[in-house]
């Protein structure tokens, strides 16, 4: 979901001669890989081999493929029509990093995605390995398994075993994010391209349901969505505790001991929050490694905008004339542009809205 086409700018740079060969020789290797274990989904479901729960979901996901092209105007094109099963949890990590006090997270640029504040690797080791010489440097960093990603249209994305078993809605909800990021995409604007496929899923996933979705389908989405906000809601207040604890005059000591506070004191709240939700654990693995800056700033772009998107959503009226507005907001200075999608929202320009990990 992360990973907007870093795929071509690592072609593109290794042309130019880039010290960093190793990194994007694994890009480059990890994608075409993955093209190659694809196969058309209709041969998946033409083998007898293939199981009947795989066969039962992959059917579900051309139904929910033809809905995106049919009722909310997203390409119709060969994303999404095939299906690759790797093998592993997820189709690639991402690292994140920021300075020990501050939220504020590094980026790396690329000549087609822009500059983005993550660092993909198609090898879980690969990407420890850069989060552990980062973490030399005394940064805090946060490696975090993807399911899913978008190539903007260059290649054909397929169906992934890493996201295929999720519960329908969750899968819908994917498959219209990252249809959405070839709609519109602005290099180096991840707040502006996260909140846009934010509000594409939510209208997607909104009439899906209503259309097709069963009782037991539209309860599961509605049950993952009350969790995500109890989620939200506890990484926002603590959000804004660090950058408050960040921001005192006090001595680094000061504030290293008060962050180390705040860290404990969220994940006390997270058990109390579990036990709310009947023991579910879906967002435990948030917290495999030891919590830091990165954990916040790696989800804090997915939703600053998602209200000024919704309110463009209501005036326009239609997908189409919805997708044009935001073309013309996209041909914006990104400053303009940021400015244009607050007032539309009533909302501050850095509000820092959070966007949860993915529950599975």
């Amino acid at each position: 979901m992360k990973w907007r086409a870093l795929v071509f700018c690592g072609i593109a740079t290794l042309v130019g001669g880039c010290a960093q060969v190793g990194y994007f020789v694994q890009a480059a290797q990890g994608q075409f890989a993955l093209l190659s274990d694809a196969r058309p989904i209709d041969d998946w479901l033409a083998n007898p081999e293939t199981g009947v729960k795989l066969k039962d979901k992959l059917t579900r996901v051309k139904s929910i493929r033809a809905f995106a092209a049919r009722d909310l105007g997203l390409p119709d094109n060969d994303t999404f029509t095939t299906y690759a099963d790797l093998k592993r949890p997820f189709v690639m990590w991402n690292v994140v990093a920021t300075p020990e006090l501050s939220l504020k997270p590094l980026e790396w640029c690329f000549p087609v995605a822009g500059c983005v504040n993550y660092r993909g690797y198609y090898s879980k080791s690969d990407a420890q390995a850069y989060a552990s010489e980062l973490r030399a440097e005394k940064y805090d960093v946060e490696v975090s398994g993807v399911p899913a990603y978008s190539t903007l249209g260059w290649f054909k994305d397929p169906v992934l075993s890493t996201f295929i078993r999720y519960p329908d809605g969750e899968v819908a909800r994917m498959v219209f994010h990252e249809l959405a990021h070839q709609v519109v995409y602005v290099p180096g604007d991840s707040r502006f391209n996260e909140s846009f496929a934010v509000s594409v899923e939510e209208a997607g996933v909104e009439r899906w349901l209503a259309k097709y979705g069963d009782d037991k389908t539209r309860a599961d989405y509605a049950a993952y969505e009350a969790r995500k906000q109890d989620f939200l809601s506890m990484l926002l207040k603590y959000r804004k505790e660090l950058q408050a604890n960040y921001d005192r005059p006090v001595s680094d000591n000061e504030k290293r001991k008060e962050k180390a506070a705040i860290f404990q004191a969220l994940k006390d709240e997270y058990q109390v929050l579990k036990k709310s939700w009947g023991g579910y654990t879906g967002y435990d693995r948030w917290f495999a490694e030891p919590l830091s800056n990165a954990h916040l700033s790696a989800i804090a772009t997915y939703h600053d905008f998602v209200p000024g998107f919704r309110a463009l959503m209501a005036q326009t009226g239609t997908m189409s004339r919805f997708y044009e507005a935001v073309r013309a907001l996209a041909a914006l200075d990104k400053e303009e542009r940021h400015r244009e999608l607050a007032a539309l929202g009533n909302t501050p320009l850095n509000a820092g809205s959070l966007h949860a990990a993915a529950e599975h």
